[in-house]
């Protein structure tokens, strides 16, 4: 019998220790950094596109999910998405001083439940693409809806284009852009320690 992929491969969650919180707060302070570049990169955009600059905030939105997979996936524990995008968006909030302000938290919590519904849904045991993909789908969907209505989107003619716009950036930037993150972490041996790296070598003597 040929033995599952180790991204399907079940796993036993097992209890919290202190490698998997040390490496929460490291993603959230590494990818604190990196979503206040996403914000500049904002901007940037918004000067390119010109009369649709608001748009930029749907093209790259899933780029601002991309912190919670990576944490599930290493840790393959429930609420490790949560606390990492919190965790992002507080270092963006209090060390980067983001011109969106506390109010960022809520939507990162958000970001973090909407990403996690993917890998609940197969009980944290299954890291394929799709699941993935379906983790970045979930976040786009679930902020949406929020940051429409915090930003008066509703009723406008491109409503639809918007959140189309969102769920594509969602999978992309924030499911299957981390999926490749986390491959490529993986092949470094860095992630040996947890969970991750555990499952990978279980699958190997099977």
């Amino acid at each position: 019998m040929t033995a599952p992929a180790p991204t399907d491969r079940p796993t036993a969650r097992g209890r919290w220790q202190l490698r998997d919180i040390v490496l929460l707060v490291v993603l959230g302070v590494v990818f604190g950094f990196v979503y206040w570049v996403f914000v500049q990169a904002y901007y940037g955009l918004a000067i390119v596109l010109g009369p649709f600059a608001d748009l930029s905030a749907n093209v790259l939105h899933g780029s601002w999910l991309i912190v919670a997979p990576i944490a599930i996936a290493i840790t393959r524990k429930p609420g490790a998405g949560v606390v990492a995008e919190v965790l992002a968006a507080a270092v963006e909030v209090f060390l980067l001083a983001s011109p969106f302000g506390a109010p960022l938290l809520l939507t990162a919590v958000l970001q973090g439940v909407g990403s996690e519904l993917a890998f609940a849904l197969y009980r944290y045991r299954r890291f394929t693409w799709s699941v993935y993909a379906l983790s970045g789908l979930g976040g786009g969907f679930v902020v949406f809806w929020y940051t429409a209505l915090t930003s008066g989107w509703y009723g406008q003619d491109i409503f639809a284009v918007r959140l189309g716009i969102q769920l594509v950036s969602g999978v992309l930037l924030g499911g299957l852009l981390a999926k490749v993150v986390v491959d490529a972490l993986l092949r470094t041996g860095v992630l040996d320690d947890f969970a991750i790296g555990r499952d990978r070598r279980r699958v190997r003597r099977s």
